[in-house]
């Protein structure tokens, strides 16, 4: 099997799999064009919605562009945009080239302003624009002006976000939902959503970088990660993400594709409120969750023991990292029982990565020996979602790809760890750690913002809001038959113009 491979630096619903997830001729795999049957773990949380986690189904399965193009070496390339310039340090001016909604509607730079300005009222804020405010002007029909309140150095990486992606004016309904179903500038267009359940895409013959090799995909959503195998090994998916690590094995060797990845699986600690309030319990727990045995007991080697909140995919972290200093002391397990006397931590874990219910497992009995009474909660993250960011949860396990969001690392660490970031599951509020993070975000100097992103890593660290546990190695599955998968360490890409059956 051939794959494209980008090179970057780079959720209990156990529903079995039932014969006809994909329905009789869905894939017609006889021959070259035919529909690819794919299996996506994590079932859609707002009607596939850029503004919320479902963004990278768009850009996974060539749905919809943004004005730039996360490119191989991490930089930020043409999309809707074919060229741009940076007039001062808050200014820039974007090229669009010649390209077609897929509702027939021309890309304009009125329609590219729109929707961007739509993305900034969301609410909540995509995760992408937390720390950033964003202001578009069109000054003639294929050049669009964006100013920012401060400067952003990595303002082009930052619109190669899936959540940026540039819909047309029907997509965004006067409710303030937005839909992708028809209105997207992909190779690939979605004709039907099926709740939850199951999409329909064809190939969108007016893709202004030509046709696409296979003529659509039939999409099923299964949370399950063995069931996910299932659906590869019975012949019913030509391509299953995610593959458990339990199961990989199991897989025929041809169709078994490792892929180092940048996605950290953490304990997650709410700052603000309840137990984790209190700093030294928060350190007892970081002491006793140490995750290197995981690696081969839950992931079985399909995993490097945590460094920090970026791994090996992140090649320049390592040599970048600062000691961490400045941590609570811990309290012992005694201390811990007096303090945390007729309280129970509520424990989370999602579902959609197979290992991570097992893992909260491990911790739960860890925790509990160091003097926490635990209780368990695992579900699927579309069932979890609005309790964690309200913090209706004490701790949760969590696998979050770290340069998912805009390719550069300040964006993942303003909205997860940022006193006012939209994605911040720890509620975490503290001065030194909003502080290292602006720094970080006014660099401009390449190397020198990776080392201001490393301090801020360690202030992060020093809190004990979140504790890595191991750095991931995600395994894909394809069928042999299927040509052109791209292999992204980042997981925002998985099928474009070349992937298609033989």
């Amino acid at each position: 099997m051939r794959t494209t491979t980008h090179r970057l630096m780079a959720a209990l619903a156990l529903t079995p799999l039932l014969a006809g997830c994909f329905a009789p001729g869905d894939s017609a795999g006889a021959g070259s064009g035919g529909r690819l049957r794919i299996a996506l773990a994590i079932p859609p949380v707002q009607a596939l919605s850029p503004y919320s986690n479902d963004a990278t189904v768009l850009s996974k399965l060539s749905v919809a562009e943004g004005l730039t193009a996360l490119g191989k070496n991490g930089t930020a390339g043409p999309a809707l945009a074919r060229s741009w310039k940076q007039d001062d340090d808050t200014t820039w001016t974007f090229e669009l080239r010649k390209a077609k909604f897929q509702d027939g509607t021309e890309v304009t730079a009125q329609a590219v302003v729109n929707a961007l300005d739509h993305a900034s009222a969301a609410k909540p804020k995509p995760r992408v624009l937390s720390d950033v405010t964003l202001t578009a002007k069109a000054d003639d029909s294929d050049t669009v002006t964006l100013t920012t309140k401060t400067p952003d150095p990595v303002l082009p990486l930052r619109l190669a976000s899936p959540a940026l992606a540039v819909l047309s004016a029907k997509a965004y309904a006067k409710d303030g939902t937005v839909s992708p179903v028809g209105t997207g500038t992909g190779p690939f267009e979605i004709k039907k959503l099926n709740g939850k359940s199951g999409a329909t895409l064809d190939r969108f013959d007016g893709y202004w970088g030509g046709k696409a090799k296979s003529s659509g995909i039939d999409v099923t959503w299964i949370p399950d990660g063995t069931a996910r195998a299932n659906a590869l090994r019975g012949g019913e998916a030509d391509i299953a993400e995610w593959i458990p690590t339990s199961q990989a094995k199991l897989l025929k060797a041809a169709t078994r594709h490792e892929v180092a990845s940048v996605r950290t699986d953490s304990l997650i600690l709410n700052t603000g409120k309840g137990m984790f309030t209190d700093p030294g319990l928060r350190a007892a727990a970081r002491e006793a969750v140490d995750g290197t045995d995981l690696v081969d007991s839950v992931f079985s080697g399909y995993a490097d023991p945590a460094q920090g909140l970026f791994g090996p995919a992140v090649p320049w972290a390592a040599d970048r990292r600062v000691a961490v200093t400045g941590r609570a002391k811990a309290a012992t397990p005694g201390q811990v029982k007096a303090e945390t006397k007729g309280k129970t931590l509520r424990l989370a874990a999602i579902t959609n990565r197979a290992e991570l219910p097992e893992a909260a497992a491990v911790l739960q009995q860890r925790l509990e020996k160091a003097g926490f009474n635990v209780k368990l909660d695992v579900r699927e993250y579309t069932q979890m979602e609005s309790d964690l960011l309200a913090g209706r949860y004490d701790a949760l396990v969590f696998s979050r790809v770290t340069l998912l969001d805009t390719g550069d690392a300040v964006a993942y660490l303003a909205s997860d760890f940022a006193s006012d970031g939209v994605y911040n599951i720890a509620r975490l509020k503290d001065a030194g750690v909003d502080k290292a993070i602006k720094a970080a975000a006014a660099e401009s100097d390449p190397g020198r913002r990776q080392e201001k992103i490393m301090k801020a890593e360690a202030e992060i660290l020093r809190t004990d809001a979140v504790v890595p546990l191991v750095h991931e190695k995600v395994v894909q599955g394809i069928a042999t038959d299927v040509e052109g998968v791209v292999l992204d360490p980042r997981e925002r890409s998985l099928v474009d113009l070349d992937t298609h059956l033989k």
